[in-house]
């Protein structure tokens, strides 16, 4: 059988696995970007420390590692979580650390003056962050919140070490049946490229509807 036959028969099998790929990325970065906004809010607040407290062991160790302890590690103390539901997990909390450190970088390009402006029009603190910051910071962090999503997308790919039957798992599907790994990895490799570059690209449509008019990044 030759790369073309080869891609025609067992292509449709594996991009199946496109769609829990996408599942799995899309609920755990939405996880991420809430927990993200509250670590942000911490950050800004007195609770700092606490903050930091969480986002540098998570930046700090790696994602399967993170992975295998909730899912391996938390039935040991009783607490039992699926396949999938772990791997959500461990995405999202992975990401939201990430992802508030990208809030914390967009909030120092907003002017300090805007701060000082709502606070002597009497705002307070939850209401200067929630219509001055955080509206602000999501759309300054956009470039980088659409590069944090595609790499939870390739990150999901751990998935399949816990059993999720996503893109990479399929992909391992095939090499085993057909013993042809450098062909089937191929055929994977290229749908998470094209997941990733249609969402980057995508992307520039939305930062176009959503630029603060008058921002330049500076």
């Amino acid at each position: 059988m030759d790369f073309i036959s080869f891609v025609i028969e067992y292509l449709p099998f594996i991009s199946q696995g496109m769609l829990t790929t996408l599942q799995l990325s899309i609920i755990s970065f939405l996880m991420g970007l809430i927990l993200g906004a509250f670590l942000l809010a911490l950050t800004l607040s007195p609770l700092r420390p606490v903050a930091r407290a969480y986002i540098e062991p998570i930046r700090g160790t790696p994602l399967l590692v993170q992975l295998f302890v909730l899912y391996f590690g938390l039935p040991s103390i009783g607490i039992k979580l699926d396949a999938f539901t772990a791997s959500i997990l461990a995405l999202g909390l992975n990401s939201g650390a990430y992802q508030a450190e990208i809030f914390r970088s967009a909030v120092k390009g907003i002017p300090d003056v805007q701060i000082l402006s709502a606070e002597s029009l009497g705002f307070t603190q939850y209401q200067t962050f929630r219509y001055v910051i955080l509206p602000q910071a999501l759309r300054i962090s956009i470039p980088s919140l659409v590069n944090e999503f595609v790499t939870v997308i390739k990150e999901s790919s751990l998935a399949a070490v816990i059993g999720i039957v996503e893109l990479t798992r399929r992909g391992q599907y095939v090499a085993a049946y057909t013993y042809r790994a450098f062909e089937a990895y191929l055929i994977v490799a290229f749908l998470y490229f094209v997941l990733c570059y249609v969402f980057s690209h995508g992307s520039r449509v939305l930062e176009r509807k959503v630029r603060i008019p008058g921002y330049t990044g500076a």
